[in-house]
């Protein structure tokens, strides 16, 4: 079996099939890992995928200039947010601003990109996703808009936004703007799914999927939990203790403070803050570059100082990735 990466280490971001000219990656789900398979038959040797690849040729990190922690000035916005609702006024304002925003949403059973243009369009996007997303053919049209002229933000996991900036390259990066997000680690889709059919639901059949309302994860299919309201459910539970993330974010190089995006956001757990507004949701954020500070700028949100100490503390993404937990393979092979 030849690989685009080592074996296992496969992010899923999938820039290696949108780059090859003849079709001839797939990706290999065994759940616990992803695989980037080169059907050689059809290869013709460019070497484009390896080129593209974020595993195999990491791009530069560089460490935040400024650090805040916040919400959206909007009460009613922030209370349908996961978290402080920085993503959703950032994007919006890019918008007014006359750019693009292209993210995550749950569209006929999968978890694709999509591009907005509308500001009230910006709700697809809301609500955490705990779980591997489906980028194909996304890089190829952000590059196709980026050649136009158009303003683009992008907002994806660490390995998205890296695998985007590979694939755009240098000369199409001036009007591309990137924020990532705090990352744990992501499972297969596949695993979801195997969830969800045990309470006799499949992701086809969702209209809207949530994993967590503030700091409440279970997973809420068409408005209501899967499992009883308020009760957290085994998909939640190992996705909390690690337990379920493909093989390579166990070794995640995005895994620490320095990052390959113009802006990084999370929540700031630990939050010093009165309890009412960590009660509301406060977000994180990490700008790395000018274009961080514009879109920080533009956006209507409340802007406070925070302890950069604690807030690595409180989100060991910003120091190192995930752990492995010993109980992991045994819990594949029961699976």
């Amino acid at each position: 079996m030849k690989t685009v990466c080592k074996i296992n280490k496969c992010a899923g971001c999938m820039a290696c099939v949108d780059i090859c000219p003849r079709g001839a990656i797939k990706i290999k789900d065994k759940l616990s890992a992803y695989n980037a398979i080169i059907q050689e038959d059809k290869c013709v040797g460019c070497n484009a995928c390896h080129r593209v690849c974020q595993s195999n040729n990491p791009i530069e990190k560089v460490a935040p200039i400024k650090w805040y922690q916040g919400w959206v000035k909007d009460i009613d916005l922030r209370k349908k947010c996961s978290s402080g609702g920085y993503a959703t006024a950032i994007s919006k304002a890019f918008i007014d601003a006359g750019g693009v925003v292209c993210s995550c949403v749950f569209k006929g059973g999968q978890f694709v990109f999509e591009f907005v243009e509308n500001k009230e369009e910006v709700k697809k996007f809301v609500g955490s996703k705990y779980v591997k997303s489906n980028p194909v053919g996304v890089y190829k049209a952000t590059k196709a808009r980026l050649q136009k002229g158009e303003k683009i933000l992008f907002i994806g996991l660490p390995c998205q936004v890296s695998a985007m900036r590979k694939f755009v390259g240098k000369k199409f990066e001036e009007n591309l703007y990137t924020a990532d997000l705090i990352c744990h680690g992501t499972p297969s889709p596949k695993l979801l799914e195997s969830f969800l059919m045990q309470y006799g639901y499949t992701l086809s059949e969702l209209e809207n999927i949530q994993f967590r309302v503030k700091a409440k994860f279970m997973v809420y299919g068409n408005g209501k939990g899967i499992i009883t309201n308020g009760v957290s459910d085994e998909y939640s539970i190992a996705f909390l203790n690690s337990l379920t993330y493909t093989e390579n974010c166990y070794s995640c190089p995005y895994a620490r403070k320095e990052r390959a995006s113009d802006l990084t956001l999370g929540d700031s757990w630990g939050s010093k803050l009165a309890i009412e507004e960590r009660k509301k949701g406060i977000s994180l954020a990490l700008s790395q570059t000018e274009k961080g500070n514009m879109l920080l700028r533009i956006a209507d949100i409340h802007l406070e100082t925070v302890d950069i100490e604690e807030a690595i503390k409180s989100n060991h993404q910003l120091e190192f990735p995930s752990v492995m937990p010993n109980s992991r393979e045994d819990f594949f092979k029961g699976l």
